[in-house]
């Protein structure tokens, strides 16, 4: 009688646990509903740059990058993993960053993150629990080699939603010198930066979960040359209104209490501010933030796919790194008009 009461009361424990482990499983598995979009900005930009381990040069590049701010809207306080789409099945589709801004005026923190190319989403944990009604902003950055080269070099871009989104910004960057650009949807403003690249915005408000963005575009350009690198030999105006970027990218790609003021910085139709202006800061902000990504990136993957070797030879490695950091870091100051041409050019014979 005693055993039959022992093995009665351990399939009623079996069974409440059954019912338990589920639900406190279910408090951190991600339900994009519950995080609308305060705002999201998308950069999308053709043969901007090119990654160290990229196949060929005759293989264009299509880099995009994306700044979210989402909203926990749960109910409570948010542990888990954070899942954005990500066209992950495109050819040559390749996660360069996944970083966060957990603290005001403060640079972006990186953060690990996976691929999961049968869901279509970058998965990550924040650095802190996201707390019940509190916003949570963070970039992303990916490659593909999705554009077509013919007589044109053309590729398409979509863009779902999985929650409502109150703002959203979508800029096209087509690369320096090129030509016959056709944009569809028609762009709702176009513009120039200060070294003549061509920009393309639109601009939503209260998109809805699940609405699906299409856009297709297409260009005449000569060479394999990246627009960095044609930026790099173009000294922009010295003048007022051409001063360059201040202020690292967080304070560039947010406003100056660390969050992204939508009120103040729509992209289009901003109250006593030219097109020009915003474009030249969105520029800027990318020019900033990429260079920076890719060093901080290229850091990240010799670490993560090489610990073994890494052991050996390392101060040769250090110093390249070092080196190649370096003249990023002079590029980015050349193109942000820290400094000028001509000190770019001292310097940079130095580490040559």
């Amino acid at each position: 009688m005693r055993k039959k009461k022992w093995m009665a009361l351990f399939v009623i424990l079996a069974f409440m646990t059954s019912l338990i482990v589920p639900k406190a499983s279910a408090e951190t598995v991600f339900q994009p509903e519950k995080f609308p979009y305060k705002s999201m900005q998308v950069q999308v930009m053709p043969e901007f740059d090119y990654p160290e381990d990229w196949p060929s040069r005759e293989i264009p590049s299509l880099l995009v990058g994306m700044y979210g701010t989402i909203t926990n809207k749960s109910g409570q306080d948010y542990d888990g993993k954070i899942e954005i789409p990500v066209p992950a099945k495109d050819k040559g589709f390749e996660a360069f960053l996944v970083a966060e801004f957990p603290e005001k005026d403060k640079p972006e923190v990186q953060r690990p993150y996976d691929v999961d190319k049968d869901k279509g989403v970058v998965v990550w944990k924040p650095g802190k629990t996201i707390k019940n009604n509190e916003t949570y902003q963070f970039v992303i950055e990916y490659y593909t080699q999705s554009i077509d080269v013919k007589d044109q070099k053309s590729f398409t871009y979509e863009f779902t939603n999985r929650a409502e989104t109150e703002q959203l910004d979508v800029v096209f960057y087509a690369p320096m010198n090129a030509k016959d650009i056709q944009a569809e949807p028609k762009a709702q403003e176009n513009s120039k930066n200060e070294y003549g690249e061509e920009l393309y915005f639109y601009q939503y408000k209260n998109v809805k979960a699940g609405e699906n963005l299409k856009y297709s575009f297409s260009y005449k350009k000569p060479g394999t040359e990246s627009t960095m690198e044609a930026m790099s030999k173009v000294q922009p105006p010295n003048d007022e209104n051409h001063s360059g970027v201040k202020g690292s990218a967080t304070d560039q790609v947010l406003d100056g209490n660390g969050t992204k003021d939508t009120e103040k910085q729509p992209i289009i139709g901003i109250g006593g501010a030219s097109i020009i202006g915003i474009a030249l800061i969105i520029a800027g902000a990318f020019v900033y933030l990429g260079m920076k990504a890719n060093v901080q990136s290229a850091a990240k993957k010799q670490k993560q796919t090489k610990p073994q070797v890494m052991k050996q030879a390392s101060s040769k490695k250090e110093n390249k790194t070092m080196n190649v950091e370096a003249k990023k870091d002079l590029r980015k100051k050349l193109l942000t008009g820290k400094i000028d041409q001509e000190t770019y050019d001292e310097e940079m014979k130095k580490l040559i």
